[in-house]
């Protein structure tokens, strides 16, 4: 990914794991014990183990974790590459690896929710003296940024 979105780089976060981690055989993602030790025996993170750091790591931050679960992940991903980067829906279907029937909607789940931020205030929905939208030169989508 560009240096801009090293933050986001699965490629560049894994690496960093394995250089840190300093594990070279058996599971990658090991238990995490006491102290935030990874466990030398050769057994896997559970995803209950993984829910639970998360959580603590949203607490930690001040934010409450009730809405978040192990699928905020890949619904922030869908979301991210639909909002930010305006990806189309049948390109983040191919990312996502879903149908791309759209008989069932799976994608929608993970882009829309009850939690999310809205973009547009509703009372704005029909305001004609906002500020028009513009198009993009890359994508030719408009949006309300500019």
């Amino acid at each position: 990914m560009p240096r801009q979105y090293a933050h986001l780089c699965p490629v560049r976060a894994f690496s960093k794991w394995l250089h840190f981690s300093r594990i070279r055989t058996g599971y990658l993602f090991r238990k995490i014990r006491q102290n935030d030790r990874i466990a030398e025996e050769n057994e896997p993170m559970t995803s209950e183990q993984f829910l639970e750091m998360f959580r603590n790591n949203l607490i930690d931050i001040g934010t409450d974790y009730f809405p978040y679960g192990t699928h905020s992940f890949r619904r922030g991903g869908c979301q991210w590459l639909s909002v930010e980067r305006r990806w189309p829906l049948r390109q983040i279907c191919e990312w996502g690896g879903w149908s791309q029937e759209f008989t069932h909607l799976t994608i929608v789940k993970y882009l829309i929710s009850w939690n999310d931020n809205p973009t547009v205030n509703h009372y704005d929905f029909f305001n004609m003296h906002r500020k028009p939208t513009t198009v993009c030169p890359t994508c030719n989508r408009s949006c309300h940024c500019n």
